[in-house]
């Protein structure tokens, strides 16, 4: 049974180091994250400043205000969209081939060997076997 702890604790080891790698954002994914979590209160409150400015403002203010208000929505709404329609980016190959490995931990397989004998190399798996021979 020691054995089988030793791959579970293996197994554990290389999962954490594997949250580790994954844990790592850039800059721009928390910014992302970030927009994504309060935009619609933004977008909110921009609309509302713009009611607002046409109750209060003098008539000749209020179309630099609108435009103002405007154009901070409409990239506030690209900046959102931006982060909706993003491809999925593909895992790195590290990540995949180290959450391949940690797969195959369980599985108990039959060994291989090689054997290289001069010129002539074995290659044995279970009950196969693969002889080669210089030509």
């Amino acid at each position: 049974m020691a054995d089988e702890n030793d791959i579970q604790v293996l197994k554990t080891k290389a999962r954490i180091e594997l949250d580790k790698m994954e844990a790592v954002a850039t800059a721009r994914e928390v910014a992302s994250k970030a927009i994504g979590k309060d935009a619609l209160i933004w977008i909110f409150m921009l609309v509302l400043v713009g009611v607002a400015a046409s109750a209060f403002l003098d008539p000749s203010a209020l179309p630099a205000v609108i435009g103002l208000v405007a154009t901070a929505t409409m990239a506030l709404i690209q900046m959102v969209g931006g982060i909706v329609n993003e491809a999925k980016k593909e895992e790195k190959p590290e990540i995949t081939i180290i959450k391949e490995l940690i797969s195959r931990l369980d599985k108990s397989e039959v060994p291989m060997s090689v054997a290289v004998d001069g010129e002539r190399v074995t290659v044995s798996k279970g009950t196969d076997m693969i002889s080669t021979a210089r030509a």
